[in-house]
């Protein structure tokens, strides 16, 4: 517990009606999407640089956890307080710059809602590509910490390949820059890339200069049915071959299928679909979707539907966005991980998932970004039935085996947090391990900074 004194100093930094100690109050921050619950001593909601500064001075001095915390939408408990000390909350940092135009550059504070620069952005002709699925209600500061991708990564790349300049504060309160706004920049260790994917534990982000890039003007969608899993995941790599890049490639297997929406939405036999989409100028968009479309009939696509204009295309894909939600129809509880395997992979893996579903009796729900390798394999079950809910941790961990086994990777986009710290170990090797405890130390030696997440070694780890 934290005392009363120290209460009444962070209200004097961020003014009493944004430090927050009621049970209540502390009860809505105790929580992300995992579920998994870490209620905090008290809640602060600073405004400025300057406050997150002298908030972290404090409570370094006082050796009092600090959790930063974007909209909480994080799926591995990396906002979750699990010590309990500070949720350090940047929900009113929400200042937007004016676009820099000549340098196709635009400065945010993190807690703008990435959904909001994208329209921002757009409306002005002009494109930031990182796209999550919660982008209506994530903040960019989020994103950065986790280096968020989505759909479009697949031809653009993700968040940090659209940061160009940071603005942070370390453990101690000191404030640093890192990154150049300029289009070139070798000079010092990449601290900026270091910093972006941190989830929270190295320094607290308080200033993002974004990269844009002109606004595609042409966008072709369509969404391919298949009779079985497998065709559509070796399909993918098939486009790639035929030397297409998509703007995106969605795979979803017959479970995601079934809850996807209304059944009339599914042709009969129809077990996978693909959502491709394709972007570019002077036709490219059409000429890519046609190759597209060919190759769908060549593989023995049973339907496939073109979206006619913007308004369909949009239908289309908040049914897609909306599918991590609609899991809970399957079941009440859900582990929803985020592995990424080479393309060419792709098939053996889902064969995979669909053999293992079977032979271990758990429901497992496949959807995400096959074009990059990155599917969301969601295990199903009722955690208030121990025995089904350890049987689908075990299946947790069969899955990361067999990911690394392909050559993949454990997360992509979703980072370690709490629940894949237990994993990482599969990956990464005892020297990395050591390296990342020390860069940890380094930038923050009493630990005060979202303790026991994301660095391999560290206790922690929970479902």
């Amino acid at each position: 517990m934290i005392s009363p004194t120290f209460i009444s100093e962070l209200a004097a930094i961020v003014g009493q009606p944004h430090c927050l100690t009621a049970p209540e109050d502390l009860l809505c921050y105790a929580y992300d999407a995992t579920r998994i619950e870490g209620r905090p001593d008290a809640v602060v909601q600073p405004a400025t640089t300057d406050e997150v500064s002298r908030i972290l001075r404090l409570a370094n001095n006082e050796g009092i956890p600090v959790t930063p915390r974007g909209a909480g939408s994080g799926l591995t408990g990396g906002a979750v307080a699990m010590e309990g000390g500070i949720v350090l909350s940047t929900e009113r940092m929400r200042g937007m710059g004016a676009i820099d135009r000549g340098n196709l550059l635009l400065t945010v504070q993190p807690g703008v809602i990435t959904g909001d620069i994208h329209k921002y952005v757009e409306s002005q002709g002009l494109f930031y590509p990182p796209d999550p699925s919660s982008s209506a209600f994530c903040t960019i500061g989020g994103n950065v910490a986790e280096n968020a991708g989505g759909p479009r990564a697949l031809k653009y790349g993700v968040t940090a390949d659209y940061v160009k300049k940071l603005e942070a504060v370390l453990p101690s309160g000191e404030v640093i820059e890192v990154g150049t706004a300029n289009a070139k920049g070798v000079v010092g260790y990449d601290l900026l890339h270091l910093l972006v994917g941190s989830e929270g534990t190295l320094a607290v982000v308080t200033g993002i200069t974004l990269r844009l890039i002109p606004k595609p003007p042409e966008i072709g969608t369509l969404t391919a049915f298949f009779r079985d899993e497998d065709t559509a995941a070796t399909l993918v790599a098939r486009v790639f071959d035929a030397g297409i890049i998509p703007r995106a490639v969605e795979f979803m297997d017959r479970a995601a299928l079934a809850v996807a929406g209304d059944t009339a939405f599914i042709p009969q036999g129809g077990r996978a679909a693909l959502i491709i989409e394709t972007d570019g100028k002077n036709g490219e968009a059409e000429r890519e979707m046609d190759a597209i479309r060919l190759l769908c009939e060549e593989a023995g696509a049973l339907e496939i539907r073109r979206a006619r204009d913007n308004a369909e295309r949009e239908s289309l894909w908040k049914l897609r966005k909306n599918l991590s939600q609609a899991m809970y129809r399957i079941a009440p509880s859900k582990i929803n991980e985020d592995i990424v395997v080479p393309r060419t992979r792709l098939a053996e893996m889902v064969a995979f998932l669909r053999e293992t579903a079977n032979a271990r009796n758990v429901k497992i729900a496949a959807f995400g970004h096959a074009g990059d390798g990155n599917i969301h394999v969601n295990v199903m079950a009722d955690r208030r039935d121990k025995e089904e809910y350890e049987r689908a941790l075990e299946v947790v961990g069969e899955v990361f085996r067999k990911t690394v086994e392909l050559g993949g990777t454990i997360s992509g986009e979703h980072g370690v947090g709490l629940t894949k710290l237990p994993y990482v170990g599969m990956e990464l090797g005892p020297e990395v391990a050591r390296l990342s405890r020390g860069i940890k130390a380094l930038f923050d030696p009493k630990g005060i900074l979202n303790p026991g997440k994301a660095i391999p070694g560290e206790q922690g780890g929970r479902r």
